[in-house]
């Protein structure tokens, strides 16, 4: 066979099986080195090792392994890939703090004219600015700071962080751990002895059995030990949101957490007060809520309400449940791991729940068999049976929503409540003959001031006037009316006398009644002349005459006469614009009578 040269390390058994070698080897030679490696990747025979006397993975590639030929390594091992330059380790040196070296009793030349100290200068100084300086008083010197040589760091000891740590620091965060821990272990023994106190009362009172007592018992630790996992599973962590994040390799995915768009207010936006929630700037996560004192059912502290609220939420709570279930009946004995068997765990808390079921419906029955179902005999009430609804609110203690909607209440279309010019009533809460005003005032003109008790003194006033003033007008009327039948009389007499019964009539007399005077009482109006006199007064309203055409067009010597009856003046009565009328002023806010 031809000689070949290699560099990769021999195989034979008898020498070294890694050295560097510049002879050639053999077929027999290579064959035998390649079952070594496959013997040795297998198991079956021992691993190579180093110059440091240290195994070599026997997976390790032979590009890897080999070394070059210039650097004369005669043993196997990895020796080449490392840095052959490296210096020795840094040690761990820091600058000393606090460290004082010599105090002095007077001022000396050349110290600081602050503290008095002689490692720096008075600019230098960090002290609190004396009224009057260690070179005036020549007391309180402060001592000398020790003044170390520089350190010199190479790269990995000026980015240790924990160089210059004092480990005695840590001590302090030990001791309070334990004494919370004392603190807790206090507080459960003084628990447990109240409760065998209790429960020795109760066994000697013989009020209740010990077998309830035990029960009672245990369900009020289990409640605590429940308490302390829940407080236990409010620090477990975070939900988290998966993302799929764009890379050359196709695509990865990473987890994100408390992810939120850019026009959303931070969480720690919300509230600056230092005292508040904590923000964790790592995880990006505020477990508390920042507002805990707004009202839960307001738009602003709805959006963000803490992050432990979105951990009990969904299927969270069920899964808490199972795994609090299954710490229970760990404790109480019964082989059952939620993490090692979780089908198991599952079906136990599935016949757990449905024996729960059965027992409290056995409790509930029994109970009915022996108080009965008041239910049953009496129906509910027909407003509360039709008052339910589906709608789920939920309030604090304060009465604030937490969760769901109130009901909305009922808004007009008109402003409420809204009171101008010193009124103390809205407009439109009093009504008289036909007239809305003000019940403060009873003043009948929108927009008025109110006068208040002054102004209802003085609308009696004026009304017992008017009364007085329409008494005075109908004495005066009935006397006038007795001298006209006297005169009439007479009139009468005298005519019959003298043979002439027919008595002139007083033409404005007889128009008195229709032209808007006093109207008699025996007045009686024709329907049919009513509606055709008020098709006329809309005719004369739109600018026409009486035959359909416009009045203003007819010539200049057509004449005719109009005889005005009562049907006609009621229909000018009926169709007259009201000025004076409030509501139907153009600033009253409503249009005609919708208020009524």
């Amino acid at each position: 066979p031809i000689p070949r040269r290699t560099t990769a390390p021999a195989a034979e058994e008898g020498v070294d099986a890694g050295a560097m070698s510049s002879n050639f080897t053999s077929r027999e030679e290579r064959r035998r080195k390649e079952e070594l490696d496959e013997a040795r990747k297998a198991g079956l025979a021992p691993a190579e090792l180093d110059e440091d006397g240290n195994e070599i993975n026997p997976h390790i590639p032979q590009f890897m392994a080999a070394a070059p030929w210039y650097l004369n390594q005669n043993k196997p091992g990895l020796k080449h890939q490392k840095a052959f330059n490296l210096t020795a380790e840094e040690g761990g040196d820091w600058y000393k703090r606090g460290v004082k070296t010599f105090q002095a009793t007077k001022f000396r030349k050349g110290a600081c004219e602050n503290c008095g100290a002689m490692t720096h200068r008075t600019k230098d100084c960090v002290e609190r600015p004396r009224k009057r300086g260690a070179s005036k008083t020549g007391k309180n010197i402060a001592a000398d700071e020790l003044v170390q040589d520089q350190i010199a760091l190479g790269f990995d000891g000026k980015r240790d962080r924990y160089n210059g740590f004092d480990a005695a620091d840590y001590g302090r965060v030990v001791d309070r751990y334990e004494k919370a821990e004392a603190l807790k272990a206090e507080v459960a023994k003084r628990r447990e002895l109240e409760r065998a106190y209790r429960k020795a009362n109760r066994d000697t009172a013989g009020d209740v059995p010990a077998g309830d007592g035990d029960a009672s018992d245990d369900a009020s630790g289990s409640d605590s030990d429940d308490d302390a996992k829940a407080a236990d599973a409010d620090a477990e962590g975070f939900m988290e949101v998966k993302k799929r994040v764009r890379s050359a390799g196709g695509g990865a995915s990473m987890t994100v957490r408390n992810l939120r768009i850019r026009e959303d207010t931070a969480k720690y936006l919300r509230n600056l007060d230092l005292s508040s929630a904590h923000y964790d700037p790592k995880t990006r996560s505020m477990r508390e809520n920042p507002t805990p004192q707004d009202d839960p059912s307001s738009q602003f502290a709805l959006q963000f309400q803490g992050d432990n609220v979105t951990r009990k939420t969904g299927e969270t709570l069920g899964f808490e449940r199972l795994n609090r279930h299954a710490f229970d009946a760990y404790q109480n004995g019964q082989e059952i791991h939620m993490q090692a068997a979780p089908s198991q765990a599952e079906l136990l808390y599935t016949q757990f729940k449905e024996k729960k079921e059965k027992l409290s419906g056995v409790t509930k029955s029994a109970i009915l068999e022996k108080y009965g179902n008041a239910a049953a005999t009496e129906p509910a009430p027909e407003g509360l049976l039709l008052g339910q609804t589906e709608g789920y609110v939920e309030y604090d203690r304060a009465g604030r929503v937490i969760k769901g909607q109130e009901r909305a209440v009922a808004k007009s279309r008109y402003e409420e409540d809204v009171h101008e010019q010193n009124h103390t009533k809205a407009w439109g809460s009093f009504w008289q003959a036909g007239r809305w005003g003000y019940a403060c005032c009873r003043s009948f003109q929108k927009n008025s001031y109110c006068t208040g008790k002054k102004g209802l003194d003085a609308a009696d006033a004026a009304a017992d006037l008017m009364k007085e003033n329409l008494a005075a007008r109908e004495a005066a009327m009935e006397a006038r009316r007795g001298e006209e039948e006297e005169t009439a009389a007479r009139e009468a007499n005298a005519g019959g006398a003298d043979g002439k019964g027919k008595k002139t009539k007083n033409p404005f007399d007889a128009k008195k009644d229709v032209w808007g005077g006093d109207v008699a009482e025996d007045v009686r109006l024709d329907p049919k002349k009513l509606a055709d006199a008020l098709r006329q007064e809309d005719a004369r309203e739109r600018g026409e005459g009486a035959e359909g055409v416009d009045e203003r067009k007819r010539g200049y010597n057509v004449s005719h006469e109009v005889d005005v009856t009562e049907e006609d003046m009621e229909a000018y009565r009926m169709k007259r614009q009201r000025k004076d009328d409030p509501m139907n002023a153009p600033d009253a806010g409503t249009d005609g009578y919708d208020l009524v």
